[in-house]
């Protein structure tokens, strides 16, 4: 598999044109819409396993990250009270489909296999591909280094689909932190997460000191905020929201607030494709 990066000035506007074309597919009156308007509570269900888009504060004990100030966001604009719900990779579909929760904001980047079971609001909130850590002295440099050597990352992650292409063989965990803790734990030579979760522990954590990551990132995606299948008002209702927080430039912002690393290049494009539309 070809892993030579596109720049995101051709890649977006392919890409929010296939999200918009997909999400309209089918679509027909939803209730979760009214449900929130009438109870003036929004629902979301949010990954709080560690890392910049989601955690808990260890001072406070309460939940911090740019999906958690995206989904309190959302609900003042909504005019409603925001209840989290914490979700696993393993568990996150089963809570929207159940509905459990209305909106899922949980770390999980559109595939077209994600799209064909879930809705989602067609403009990303942001982008994102994956690393992976390894012990600084390994030999693994490349993606391709992974080919029948133990893989660790979360049950559902979307990279599952790339590094099996890639003959890795993989250990999924529930979670996040369980998998980098069998990486600590020699159970595997590498743990592949969101890079946004990953670049932070290697950079500023002394406990990560002996661990190095692999460039360039695998399989970049957009993240999107999911919704049950043919929820057309709730996506409608919603698109708007994320195209003004691109504009007024909120969401880089919210990047900088949580000390997202590396900036994501794609919230500068949509920033300026939105305020150049005035949409």
């Amino acid at each position: 598999m070809s892993l030579k990066q596109v720049s995101v000035k051709r890649v977006l506007p392919l890409m929010l044109g296939t999200l918009i074309a997909l999400a309209g597919a089918g679509a027909k009156a939803d209730a979760t819409l009214d449900k929130i308007e009438q109870r003036h509570l929004l629902v979301v269900g949010v990954l709080l396993s560690g890392g910049p888009f989601g955690g808990i504060d260890p001072s406070t004990q309460k939940p911090w990250g740019l999906n958690v100030d995206l989904a309190e966001e959302l609900g003042r604009q909504l005019g409603a009270d925001v209840q989290l719900v914490p979700v696993l990779p393993a568990n996150r579909v089963q809570f929207l489909q159940q509905g459990k929760v209305d909106l899922l904001i949980a770390n999980m980047e559109w595939t077209a296999e994600r799209g064909e079971i879930l809705g989602f609001v067609p403009t990303p909130f942001y982008r994102v591909g994956g690393t992976a850590a390894v012990l600084r002295d390994s030999k693994i440099t490349r993606w391709e280094d992974l080919k029948d050597q133990q893989v660790c990352t979360s049950q559902g992650s979307s990279y599952v689909k790339p590094l099996t292409d890639l003959g890795a063989k993989l250990k999924a965990f529930k979670s996040s932190s369980e998998s980098l803790l069998a990486l600590r734990g020699n159970n595997c030579v590498a743990a592949v997460h969101d890079a946004t979760l990953v670049n932070p522990l290697i950079n500023d954590s002394a406990e990560w000191k002996d661990y190095r990551t692999i460039t360039p990132e695998l399989n970049p995606a957009p993240s999107v905020i999911w919704t049950r299948r043919g929820e057309s008002d709730t996506q409608a209702k919603l698109d708007p929201i994320v195209k003004q927080l691109h504009r007024s430039g909120w969401l880089i912002e919210a990047q900088t607030r949580n000390h997202i690393t590396p900036a994501s290049p794609a919230l500068v494009e949509l920033q300026k494709q939105f305020q150049a539309d005035g949409a």
